[in-house]
């Protein structure tokens, strides 16, 4: 994963920075909150548990190929065996509750170690790497280090009463989505950042989102709808227009959230009928075959006695990356089946939202396109047929019209963030030409 440069300089029109020369990195652990010390603690005691799991499993196999038999569960030993591997799981919890209680109450003696207002670069990057790796799992075990949803700008939580000043808000609000394993300083990427750019060109206030990418898209996509229904209540001035530009991920997460706001009642959505434009970067409309090869991993893990105890070292992979499969956008996709079982493509077919102007970015490592471009190389992650919501079957083909898409040869998936043609394009389809 690619780190961005952080700005620096003052402000810019649309709530962004001017981009100079880059301040010297922080050291890493003057980034560090007292409540990491927390989730990290959490983590290593989970990860201790999930070791002995493995253990076991792999004590049983073993023990089953002699015809002995194994405990009340699969995987698991019996008798003082058994006895063992449970001890060490509860003592391991017993240790995990007196780290989490002792540092809890030691976090208010610990003054903060930088100045209030300077963002941490490369902490909320690893942070955004691991929520997305495993971010289901840090909300299920209530770990600190999990990213709640969130409006920004700067890198700081979004201050309504600061955008309420003369001529700090215009009507014109661009909502930016980051992709998997990202966050919202990485819209920024060597020194460019698409928000400021149409800020500056066409009079845009970006406010970038922020959430937990290792989430279900479709449960992202539910708790975006709501938000964004309360910042256009809430916003300084009117709200005449309304774009939104989703990278990778944030693109299913967008449509996900278009689709609760049609589904509302009539009235009940006060965004989704200013939404003037959607425009996607690198989305995997139809899936991306690396979680697919992830699955694969399962499949052979899971193929063997010996091996199949290691099948829950790629079993930890989020919710959010098991979506990415087939491009999951809602909840029926997913509910009541296993995730990380082989399976065809069962999705419900969601259109792309009616009234809105939308827009298709795909990128190509390719020198031109080809057959085998298109289907295989795509941009590093993507390929191009997702990416423009192509598909053989014609009912989840969704249709983005020939002047609303735009391909990019000798791109990858994170070049679409900084490339000046990829500006080019989304100014000109914002302005309407």
């Amino acid at each position: 994963m690619s780190h961005s440069t952080p700005p620096s300089g003052p402000p810019a029109p649309g709530g962004q920075r001017r981009v100079g020369a880059a301040p010297a990195p922080a050291s890493p652990l003057r980034q560090l909150r007292a409540s990491d010390l927390r989730g990290v603690a959490r983590l290593a005691t989970q990860a201790t548990t999930g070791i002995s799991r493995v253990a076991e499993g792999v004590h049983q196999s073993v023990l089953g190929t002699l015809g002995l038999p194994g405990g009340a569960q699969p995987g698991r030993t019996r008798g003082l065996t058994g006895l063992v591997y449970q001890s060490i799981r509860g003592v391991t919890q017993l240790v995990d509750a007196g780290l989490q209680a002792g540092l809890a109450r030691l976090e208010p003696f610990f003054a903060p170690s930088t100045p209030a207002g300077e963002v941490h670069w490369e902490r909320e990057a690893v942070v955004a790497a691991l929520n997305g790796v495993m971010g289901d799992r840090l909300q299920r075990d209530d770990n600190p280090l999990c990213t709640q949803m969130g409006w920004y700008q700067q890198g700081l939580p979004l201050d309504l009463s600061a955008l309420a000043a003369p001529g700090a808000a215009t009507g014109k609000l661009l909502v930016l989505v980051h992709g998997l394993c990202m966050n919202d300083l990485q819209w920024l990427r060597h020194g460019h950042g698409h928000g400021a750019h149409l800020a500056q060109a066409l009079g845009y206030t970006p406010v970038y989102l922020r959430y937990n990418t290792g989430l279900h898209t479709s449960t992202n996509g539910a708790e975006l709808s709501a938000l964004l229904e309360a910042l256009v209540a809430s916003w300084p001035v009117p709200v005449t227009e309304l774009s939104i530009l989703a990278h990778s991920m944030g693109g299913l997460v967008a449509r996900s959230a278009c689709h609760h706001a049609a589904q509302a009642p009539a009235g009940a959505s006060g965004w989704l009928p200013r939404l003037r434009h959607l425009v996607f970067l690198g989305t995997p409309h139809h899936g991306a075959p690396l979680e697919r090869a992830g699955h694969w991993v399962d499949v052979l893990l899971g193929s063997t006695a010996y091996s199949r105890p290691f099948a829950r070292l790629a079993q930890l992979r989020s919710a959010g990356i098991t979506d990415l499969r087939y491009g999951h956008v809602l909840d029926t996709d997913w509910q009541g089946r296993d995730r990380f079982r082989k399976s065809p493509d069962q999705r419900t077919p969601v259109p792309l939202p009616a009234g809105v102007a939308c827009h298709a970015v795909a990128a190509t490592l390719a020198a031109r396109r080809s057959p085998v471009g298109e289907r295989l190389v795509g941009d590093g992650l993507v390929p191009l047929h997702s990416a423009l919501g192509m598909h053989d079957d014609a009912e989840r083909m969704l249709g983005f019209a020939k002047a609303q898409q735009a391909v990019f040869y000798r791109l990858g998936h994170l070049d679409l963030l900084a490339d000046a043609g990829v500006a080019r394009q989304l100014q000109g389809w914002m302005q309407g030409r």
